[in-house]
């Protein structure tokens, strides 16, 4: 479900008006709510900054017409150039709830990504120490000794090879800043549009506000349990043009 934009002459929303980074809805059940973020979008941001946060406050303020705040909980984050699948609390409770699992590692999140060359072998583990770069938004691989390195955990599998380019599924052991990012560019691998960790391919729509663009890094699915039922729920968050323009045929996918 894609939420309206507002008419003229209604009051104005606070997310952005273009098409493509408006967020669209993928799972809604009581308390827990799971959406498809959009590329350039913060998960959460100040005050009068455009953000996935503030857009499904929005919504649910105006579709339910209520005169004051709206609670939101959000138990992880999306990266702001990266796109895909988010979820979210309606109360305190399911928050906690929901933010246990990701912090025992029990949510199942698989990528997508296009990185750069033919990754060898077509299915592997990669493991590093990653130590986030006090004052950076990066961070990089250290050895297994450094004082503040944490262990990073990741198992992928090549979907396809697109032309210069490996289409890969990958299943996260642990959620390190920039895990995904961080890995493959140290093997050699950067995420298509990823300039921060040395790509020097461009992925989608080039804007003049280098913020708002986006990197080949998708949430494709997420597993849990919902907060509350402890029924197991699994969304899955379809890609947008800039990946099919890729060559990327999603229902080819063997995940």
């Amino acid at each position: 479900m894609q939420a309206r934009i507002p008419q003229p002459d209604e009051p104005p929303m606070t997310t952005p008006a273009d098409p493509e980074r408006v967020p669209t809805i993928l799972f809604e059940d009581g308390p827990c709510l799971a959406a498809n973020k959009p590329p350039g979008l913060l998960t959460q941001a100040p005050p009068g900054i455009d953000s996935i946060e503030v857009w499904i406050k929005e919504f649910l303020k105006r579709r339910e017409a209520k005169p004051g705040n709206v609670y939101l909980g959000v138990p992880h984050r999306l990266d702001r150039p990266a796109s895909g699948a988010i979820v979210f609390a309606r109360h305190v409770r399911a928050t906690r709830r929901l933010a246990q699992q990701f912090e025992h590692r029990t949510v199942q999140k698989v990528y997508w990504a296009l990185v750069a060359g033919r990754v060898e072998p077509a299915e592997g583990t990669w493991e590093d120490y990653l130590w986030k770069l006090p004052g950076e938004a990066r961070a990089t691989v250290v050895p297994p000794d450094h004082p503040e390195g944490r262990i990073a955990v990741l198992r992928y599998r090549r979907l396809a090879t697109l032309g210069d380019v490996s289409w890969l599924a990958i299943r996260l052991e642990t959620g390190r800043t920039h895990q995904v990012r961080v890995q493959a560019a140290s093997r050699g691998h950067p995420i298509l549009g990823d300039a921060a960790y040395g790509s020097a391919v461009p992925f989608g729509s080039q804007h003049d506000d280098e913020r708002l663009r986006a990197i080949a890094l998708h949430a494709r699915r997420l597993a849990f349990r919902h907060p509350m039922t402890r029924e197991p729920v699994s969304v899955t968050a379809p890609v947008d043009a800039n990946w099919t323009s890729a060559g990327v045929d999603a229902s080819r996918a063997d995940e």
